[in-house]
């Protein structure tokens, strides 16, 4: 599979002047090979990267760095015409456990920081009646970097209980932490379930046939 303009951009990004790229370590490529860790760039699809990550994190530190789409542009190709415009979903910090659903255990790792990256990005549209259905036929050919805003790191699992508003009251449903955070619900199932995996979230009880969930305390 040909590497995307944006993973490109931000392996380059993430480069510092003494760094290798496509590093051969432990039988396996490396986006970026530093002195005293490895720095992996996961555009999309955790699950493609879960096994590789754990058999790393074994000898090494991780740095796994995933971009969201703050602002997209769609850029449309059609023959020799072309259109472009803002798409209106927005990313923002919260859509990492759309993916983290994957393997939310790994992150209890302490080898494994986590770097979400917000990013403004154009994504490039072919009419060529290849691509999805939902896209009308549209294949997605490329995807560029435009610019690159908050950056955010989890270094362990209760760094995510930032992610937890201030006004939820205790204890909550997934229904009443999509609410207050804004977010579709099926995301507060996911965030939910990621935190409970991580050992930061408990049920602790039931609403009728909704469970509640608490915070585990800290020791």
């Amino acid at each position: 599979m040909l590497e995307s303009t944006l993973h490109l951009q931000l392996k380059n990004y993430y480069t510092k002047p003494e760094d290798l790229q496509e590093a051969w370590v432990d039988g396996y490529f490396i986006d970026i090979l530093q002195d005293d860790r490895l720095i992996e760039i996961q555009t999309r699809n955790f699950l493609a990267i879960r096994t590789k990550l754990s058999a790393l994190l074994e000898n090494h530190k991780v740095l796994l760095v995933h971009p969201i789409a703050a602002d997209k542009w769609i850029v449309r190709q059609d023959g020799d015409q072309y259109t472009r415009r803002l798409s209106p979903k927005h990313g923002r910090l919260e859509d990492l456990f759309y993916e983290l659903v994957r393997f939310p255990q790994l992150m209890e790792h302490p080898n494994l920081t986590l770097e979400i990256t917000l990013i403004r990005m154009e994504e490039i549209r072919l009419n060529d009646g290849k691509g999805s259905w939902r896209r009308s036929g549209w294949s997605i050919i490329d995807r560029k970097l435009l610019a690159i805003g908050r950056q955010v790191q989890f270094c362990s699992p209760v760094d995510f209980r930032c992610l937890l508003p201030e006004t939820l009251n205790i204890p909550f449903t997934v229904r009443e932490l999509a609410r207050q955070s804004g977010i579709p619900i099926n995301l507060a199932q996911k965030m939910a379930y990621c935190l409970r995996g991580m050992g930061q979230l408990q049920i602790t009880g039931k609403t009728g046939r909704t469970q509640l969930y608490s915070p585990i305390e800290l020791d």
